[in-house]
């Protein structure tokens, strides 16, 4: 008996140390056909739904330092959810098939090692699946990156643009310096060439008065 217990606890160490979460209903009430389509629901989200001595579950929870304050919740007619997969479409599940019959009613969780309440696991139940969160997260992730590469991009056409080789432009040749001394031999030069156009011109002596005057 010692040895058959030994086991059941070590199977259900196993699959609490396989899960990330633990969920403990209450199923009083529930008929067996409804337990089965419970477990069946269970089944497509990769989660599974089980019943054990109580006093066996509290042990295996013990060797899985799980928190202490799990205990008081492990009596009466417990059921133990598990899974490996998505937490969020499970407690959906529980959440909608207690909304439909009635049962079976959330007692505690436990989600990577902290104790949930049944208010903080409908809440739980309430948020998108798993796969839809990592959509939303990496939209969020995406959009700055987005953002930043469309700057990148704009930065790195601008410097392209102020990088192009612009045609210098020529300068003009700069005048000769004027020699200042030359200035004053123009100016002093200038009265001459006056003088000289001004000056009266003596009439050439015709060649027929010059024989004249010598007969």
């Amino acid at each position: 008996m010692k040895a058959e217990k030994s086991l059941v606890i070590e199977d259900l160490l196993k699959r609490v140390n396989a899960s990330p979460f633990l969920f403990v209903v209450d199923y009083t009430g529930l008929k067996v056909d409804k337990f089965a389509e419970l477990r069946k629901r269970l089944s497509a989200s990769g989660a599974e739904i089980h019943v054990y001595k109580n006093n066996l579950v509290k042990k295996a929870a013990e060797k899985a330092n799980y928190p202490g304050e799990l205990g008081p919740h492990l009596t009466g007619q417990s059921a133990y959810v598990t899974g490996a997969k998505d937490v969020y479409a499970t407690a959906k599940i529980l959440k909608n098939f207690a909304a439909e019959f009635a049962k079976p009613v959330m007692k505690v969780g436990v989600l990577d090692g902290n104790l949930l309440d049944a208010v903080t696991i409908k809440i739980l139940a309430d948020l998108p699946s798993r796969e839809v969160l990592l959509s939303q997260l990496l939209g969020v992730l995406q959009a700055p990156a987005s953002s930043l590469a469309r700057v990148l991009k704009a930065k790195s056409e601008l410097g392209a643009v102020t990088e192009s080789p612009v045609s210098p432009v020529a300068e003009p040749d700069a005048a000769p310096d004027a020699e200042p001394d030359a200035a004053p031999d123009a100016v002093e030069s200038a009265p001459a060439v006056v003088e000289a156009t001004l000056a009266p011109t003596e009439p050439a002596t015709s060649p027929v008065e010059s024989e004249s005057a010598t007969a």
